[in-house]
């Protein structure tokens, strides 16, 4: 068995997904409250200006767009 290493929270886990299974409901969340804001108000916003108003960290957020396709043209 291959222990992973939890993208968000940093536990050890074994799954094939790249986060543990509690922090999976947390990025669900976070993932469709993005969605939410990017067809609320377009993908012309910074970062910076998403995650402040989103309350996702930045750290996230580039992992959504990099792990899950999300698409955030600046």
């Amino acid at each position: 068995m291959e222990l992973k290493r939890c993208n968000r929270c940093g536990c050890f886990y074994d799954s094939n997904l790249n986060i543990c299974s509690n922090c999976e409901p947390k990025d669900n969340l976070e993932i469709a409250k993005l969605n939410n804001y990017i067809e609320k108000y377009g993908n012309s916003y910074s970062l910076d200006e998403i995650s402040v108003s989103t309350g996702i960290s930045l750290r996230n957020l580039n992992r959504y767009i990099n792990d899950n396709g999300i698409d955030i043209s600046l």
